[in-house]
């Protein structure tokens, strides 16, 4: 069942109980400096966002967020607000802001892009180990000038099933080299950045204040979030649930809902790139094998129901949301190879990320560049990361 929504733009809302109104600006930081200087003009009809409610600027630039209390047990932040940067525009100082009265948000006007590239990366897997993969991945991107790369989830080593001081020392690590890059990287979070809640084996307790998403937060913001950029609406999605100890592949209801908050501020017919760690679909299962047991089965059982775990398990459900005339790419990794599906009658594909971190058997490491014209992504190009070069 779809899930109704409101927009906010110009309109009167009847706060709940215990809501919180907090009020700011979205400018064009036109020196670049990252404050607003005498006539620097608010930039109107860009969405702001909690992770829950959506708004637009007025004319002067100017939003007001209605703030719902915490939902009891839900193991989410809810302390960030972000701006879906619109095109023709880069965020000075972060699209990110921890949430409070008075935050601004500056844009630096630049050139709208009808041509671009951009890279499709995912699992690091960030370690002493594997580093030097993760910096020849920087390299190599940077040498490609693209304007940008996502990297889908499992960032980290592990913080699954480890202490605080171990996952932090990953995190670190992942944090350090993405700063690195020259070219702007987006991230979300995958299973392995799931603070502590394989419990058994972490020893961390639920009320960790950094625990599952939260470690993530801390470090780089909503783990759901979009910006525009050359004419494509690029949305990045969190696709871990949570089940006692166990991840699996799903969107939340109060994810679903923003999602359909966040596509009613664009054009019903603005292409879309969605990025997220589980995929909605793939053929893993199949060429990986069936797993009944161990740390990562194929199947959890949810209210009863059982489902497969390493796909996203309300797929058509999300899917729908994008609506049948926009043209939709949906990126995804967790499976370690590259893939890509179509299906008939839908006007979305599917390509997953081969992982940064190492091949898969016989299939093996890389990315794949994108390359967008007037709104039309091509196939793309997988680029290998092997052979490393010899110490």
């Amino acid at each position: 069942m779809r899930i109704p929504f409101l927009l906010l733009a110009a309109c009167t809302v009847v706060a709940p109980l215990g809501a919180q109104t907090i009020s700011g600006t979205v400018f064009a930081d036109r020196n670049g400096n990252g404050a607003r200087d005498p006539g620097e003009p608010g930039v109107a009809n860009v969405a702001v966002s909690d992770q829950d409610t959506v708004v637009l600027t007025n004319a002067a630039g100017v939003y007001t967020l209605r703030v719902k209390p915490p939902f009891p047990g839900l193991t989410r932040s809810q302390g960030i607000v972000f701006v879906s940067v619109p095109d023709g525009y880069r965020a000075a100082g972060g699209f990110w802001r921890k949430r409070a009265d008075g935050l601004a948000f500056a844009l630096v006007p630049s050139t709208a892009r009808g041509s671009f590239t951009f890279v499709h990366a995912s699992d690091t897997h960030v370690s002493q180990q594997s580093l030097a993969r993760t910096q020849r991945l920087r390299s190599m991107v940077d040498s490609l000038h693209a304007d940008f790369i996502v990297i889908t989830g499992d960032l980290v080593r592990d913080a699954l099933r480890v202490g605080e001081p171990e996952a932090r020392g990953y995190y670190d690590m992942f944090a350090a080299e993405r700063k690195s890059f020259r070219t702007p990287v987006y991230t979300v979070p995958g299973n392995h950045e799931m603070f502590g809640i394989e419990t058994h084996l972490s020893h961390v307790s639920p009320t960790n204040p950094f625990f599952a998403r939260e470690m993530y937060h801390s470090y780089f913001g909503p783990d759901y979030y979009s910006f525009t950029y050359g004419g494509v609406h690029f949305v990045g999605l969190n696709t871990i649930d949570i089940e006692g100890e166990s991840y699996y592949g799903h969107v939340d209801s109060l994810q679903h809902a923003w999602l359909a908050r966040d596509l009613a501020a664009i054009p019903h017919d603005m292409p879309v790139v969605t990025f997220d760690h589980i995929p909605f679909y793939t053929t893993g299962e199949q060429l990986n094998g069936y797993m009944a047991d161990g740390p990562a089965p194929s199947l959890i059982t949810i209210d009863g129901k059982p489902q497969f775990r390493h796909s996203v398990s309300n797929a058509s459900d999300v899917i729908a949301l994008l609506g049948p005339r926009r043209r939709v790419l949906a990126l995804g990794g967790h499976m370690h190879f590259a893939e890509s599906i179509d299906r008939p009658g839908e006007n979305v594909r599917y390509a997953l990320s081969a992982a940064t971190v190492g091949p898969s058997g016989d299939l093996p490491s890389g990315f794949t560049v994108y390359t967008v014209r007037n709104g039309v992504i091509d196939a793309g190009r997988f680029v290998r990361l092997d052979p490393l070069p010899t110490p």
